[in-house]
């Protein structure tokens, strides 16, 4: 494909990716997309937890962020059960409400947070501090002061200034903190780039490879006050398998010995990260929980067996692998257009009431994402669409590439599944747009737990 010079979403040919195949029934959903409780109704509407969304719409508007509390609470016990005898780590950057936390806490998940506000989240939510771990390249003093004065059960130090702050913090308040060192081990996570984040050449942690890592290590165990627990190694996000995790391990667990060898240090603890993938369409392949903790489990034990070392205690980050499926986003569609394209090609454009304010991803990372109408039954023939927002920039697109119904109209609602990553945590007020709430459905009802934005809201900082 040649590159055009307004970008890749003006592309393509109008004809869509390869993968991209025309559905036998485009009323029908594909369950691996959708949240486990999502169906279609006898007239064709979208039900998530036994809610019609357009009995929800009627009710809360649109966009809304529909989150099925039922599977994302599914998906939380199958980690937890398949990881048993690990800490699992809910990544609060995903999405993250009080709602959300208490949901976590009461499935016996840890929770992990980056910002003040994250760990104002889950204190208000009554997570039990000594289950946060708090994460962060450029953590602020203010924000070390108050993890250590809550009792924060570890905080994962990335840089040697944050290693100096976080000593003078705790000899000041004459309380520990218990750390771990996060490492960079050199594998590149077959991802995008923005969200790889072990090859060396990027902000986060401590490289094995340069020695930096081991100077952290010792510069910890040497501070008074901080306790080390073990190193963090996450090579990445939305990964399908476990063979960068070998290399990693490796390259961790060599530095584990080492510091038990050299320093007569053994660390309780490490963290392997995680960030497994999800289906945002039909070419994603997901892995099992219960399949990634077996072969998880079997490459930390070998490479403990090589290096003659106990198998410390393991965590694992599922990342947008609990809350991402169990979350989609309905709008309301607004304008449809045919635009001719070149060789007789056609696309259709569908406008909808959101947009890139509520769903960056597809701007941010070329994200692909699927929908589907959520209103009514079709018998149309699907024709090749792409489903845009409000907003004035030309690379406002929510979905680049789905066959939709060739008679959607204004007044139809769309629904598209797998937004319950990093759609509202990085929703913004661009064009001073109104972020859309977060309403949870089940068993029939549906309540809000993140309300909509209201003119009132936008107003109240602007002091004038």
């Amino acid at each position: 494909m040649h590159a055009h010079e307004a970008g890749w979403a003006h592309a393509e040919s109008g004809r869509g990716p390869s993968w991209l195949r025309p559905p036998e029934d485009v009323n029908e959903l594909v369950p691996l997309l959708w949240s486990s409780t999502a169906r279609k109704n006898e007239a064709g509407a979208l039900e998530i937890g036994g809610v019609d969304v357009r009995d929800l719409v009627a009710e809360h508007g649109s966009p809304a962020y529909v989150l099925d509390e039922h599977d994302f609470r599914s998906r939380a016990r199958a980690f937890r059960d398949a990881f048993a005898g690990y800490d699992v780590y809910y990544a609060g950057k995903a999405f993250l409400c009080t709602t959300v936390a208490r949901w976590v806490a009461q499935e016996g998940l840890f929770l992990d947070v980056c910002s003040g506000g994250e760990l104002s989240v889950a204190l208000r939510a009554g997570v039990e501090p000594a289950r946060i771990g708090f994460h962060g390249n450029n953590k602020t003093v203010p924000e070390l002061r108050r993890a250590v004065e809550v009792g924060v059960g570890r905080i994962i130090v990335d840089s040697f200034a944050e290693i100096d702050r976080l000593a003078a913090l705790v000899a000041e308040l004459g309380r520990p903190a218990a750390v771990l060192v996060r490492v960079t081990a050199g594998v590149e996570a077959h991802t995008h780039e923005y969200i790889a984040t072990a090859h060396e050449d990027q902000k986060f942690g401590f490289s094995i490879s340069s020695g930096d890592a081991y100077d952290a290590v010792r510069r910890v165990q040497e501070a008074p006050g901080l306790e080390l627990r073990g190193l963090h190694s996450h090579i990445g996000s939305q990964i399908f398998d476990t063979s960068g995790f070998e290399v990693a391990a490796r390259r961790v667990l060599a530095l584990h010995a080492r510091v038990s060898d050299e320093l007569g240090v053994q660390m309780p603890e490490m963290d392997l990260g995680g960030g497994f993938g999800i289906a945002y369409t039909t070419q994603d392949d997901p892995a099992d929980p219960a399949q990634l903790a077996t072969e998880l489990t079997k490459i930390v034990e070998h490479e403990c067996r090589a290096f003659e070392v106990p198998v410390p205690r393991l965590s694992v980050e599922p990342g947008r692998a609990i809350v991402g499926p169990s979350m989609c986003t309905v709008y309301e569609v607004g304008t449809v257009k045919q635009v001719g394209l070149d060789a007789g090609a056609v696309r259709t454009y569908v406008s909808v009431d959101g947009g890139m304010s509520d769903n960056i991803r597809t701007a941010l990372y070329d994200a692909d994402y699927s929908c589907t109408l959520a209103s009514r039954r079709t018998g149309a023939v699907p024709v090749l669409g792409r489903v845009v927002g409000k907003h004035c920039e030309a690379g406002d697109i929510v979905v680049k590439d789905e066959f939709v119904p060739g008679d959607l109209a204004a007044g139809d609602l769309l629904a598209v599944p797998g937004t319950g990553a990093y759609c509202r945590s990085m929703a913004s007020n661009y064009n001073h747009a109104l972020r859309p709430p977060v309403v949870a459905v089940a068993a029939g009802l549906a309540r809000v737990v993140v309300r909509r934005e209201t003119e009132d809201d936008l107003l109240a900082t602007d002091v004038g």
